[in-house]
């Protein structure tokens, strides 16, 4: 009696059971051979290879696993299609396209002897200069430095110092000071001629010892400023 029991026990919990759902189904769409038709379908009609609406058959259907092949996994050549776009290839024949990055090109003319040689030879011919003293300011043409006559100097501009011919006029001196083309080349010349003390030139009207409006200030900021 006992054993009737279990039995009817299983029978009804058996029957309550839900169905075992088809393997063949998918979860959005009737069954999985249907879905890989379409996909196929859609996907040969982007590729162009069938009509827009032209049936397929199952043949063209892939349902099992797929083993690629070398050739099907060697990605197409640009230059076998018309339509694509041509890449930039090295060209030999114009000496403005490099072609270091082409390994054929490469190869042919260098190998690893030769290589080896020619960073042998890069090594010889290097070479280590070792820094030196810097030399001593000549003054630039050979004559007095206006550098060093403005740190030697210690009065302001207009402030007379030397004294000046009477016969020294304005008109001189703008024509004189017009021959340079700056106030330094003019005081370079007017120190190289026997400046500041003897002003042949006219340069130096009032005796400051600055010709043609030459300023000593800023040279003497500078080094005050180091």
């Amino acid at each position: 009696m006992r054993y009737l029991t279990i039995v009817i026990s299983v029978l009804a919990l058996a029957s309550c059971a839900p169905p075992v759902p088809d393997d063949s189904t998918g979860v959005g769409f009737d069954g999985y051979q249907g879905y890989a038709a379409d996909r196929a379908a859609r996907d040969a009609e982007l590729a162009g290879t069938i009509a827009p609406g032209a049936a397929i058959s199952d043949e063209q259907v892939v349902t099992g696993p797929v083993e690629l092949t070398e050739s099907a996994m060697t990605m197409p050549d640009a230059t076998s299609d018309s339509t694509a776009t041509p890449r930039i290839a090295t060209n030999p024949d114009n000496p403005t396209i490099s072609d270091e990055q082409d390994f054929a090109s490469v190869s042919g003319r260098r190998s690893i002897e030769s290589d080896r040689e020619r960073i042998a030879a890069q090594r010889e011919a290097y070479k280590v200069i070792q820094p030196t003293a810097l030399p001593t300011r000549s003054g630039g043409s050979g004559g007095p430095s206006i550098v060093e006559f403005a740190l030697a100097t210690s009065n302001q501009v207009g402030q007379s110092i030397y004294k000046r011919s009477s016969f020294s006029s304005r008109n001189r001196f703008d024509r004189n000071c017009a021959k340079y083309a700056s106030s330094d080349l003019a005081q370079a010349a007017f120190l190289k001629s026997g400046g500041p003390k003897r002003d042949r030139s006219g340069l130096d009207p009032d005796g400051d010892g600055f010709a043609c409006y030459w300023n000593p200030v800023p040279f003497r900021q500078a080094v005050r400023n180091q």
